[in-house]
């Protein structure tokens, strides 16, 4: 039986931590290094970091946000955002992360997925997909880039697969339908990513309850799951989450 696991997810603007709903209105969510120590002392698993505006605004990854950040931790730090080369993949690594995840550049230049596997290795490499529904697609899915502002009329599940090939460690899936609406996982996408590769898959998007994060293992076939507002508002702990997939038969870190 596979660990599963948990990791919170800083949303980053202008310094803060934000959170969305369909990744539109963004209200503020609290101070980044203050989560993060919060959530290591709780119990999270990992941690990550996405920098939302850092593509439409053309600029890199704040850096500063990184150091901070991963100052306070020793859980495993995935980075997101802004990120287009292997110079910018270096950058972040050499701030404090262990991990990046990239997407839009991703989908721009799929070589970039090849050469950082091969630089850095695979684990240190995650790619995440945003898809919507459309039924034009083979899979019921389709790509969408730029936090989630541009559809790229790309079958999701198909990326999935080519990102594998190409070397990619981890993929982290979320469903612009979902997004932040605390009515659970998309189950049907994350489900299809993870039948369509043998790599671990993030959940992402819209856990608001302890059962959204089973069936996010048990139905959508995760091993590992992000959530944001439930953990930054402290609607849930860490801990809850994690006596709760115990006590219904999986296996956790507690």
């Amino acid at each position: 039986m596979k660990t599963i696991k948990i990791m919170p997810c800083l949303d980053m603007k202008e310094g803060r931590v934000v959170k969305g709903v369909n990744f539109v209105n963004i209200t503020d969510a609290g101070d980044p290094v203050e989560h993060a120590a919060f959530y290591q002392r709780h119990g999270a698993d990992e941690l990550a970091i996405l920098d939302i505006s850092a593509t439409q605004e053309n600029r890199k990854t704040r850096l500063e946000w990184i150091r901070s950040v991963s100052a306070v931790i020793s859980i495993p730090l995935t980075v997101g955002g802004g990120i287009s080369s292997l110079d910018d993949i270096k950058m972040v690594l050499d701030a404090g992360a262990d991990k990046v995840s990239m997407s839009s550049a991703a989908v721009k230049n799929p070589e970039l997925i090849d050469q950082a596997a091969g630089e850095y290795g695979s684990h240190r490499v995650t790619v995440a997909l945003d898809g919507r529904r459309n039924l034009q697609m083979p899979s019921g899915f389709e790509l969408v880039v730029s936090g989630g502002t541009r559809p790229v009329g790309l079958d999701a599940v198909a990326w999935a697969r080519e990102c594998q090939d190409r070397g990619a460690g981890v993929l982290l899936p979320t469903s612009m339908d979902g997004d932040g609406t605390k009515n659970g996982y998309d189950l049907e996408f994350t489900r299809a990513i993870s039948d369509a590769v043998d790599l671990p898959v993030v959940a992402s998007g819209g856990a608001g309850e302890l059962e959204h994060f089973y069936q996010g293992a048990v139905e959508g076939g995760a091993e590992i799951l992000l959530a944001a507002s439930v953990f930054h508002y402290r609607t849930l702990s860490i801990t809850d989450v994690k006596k709760y997939l115990q006590q219904k038969g999986l296996q956790v870190n507690l």
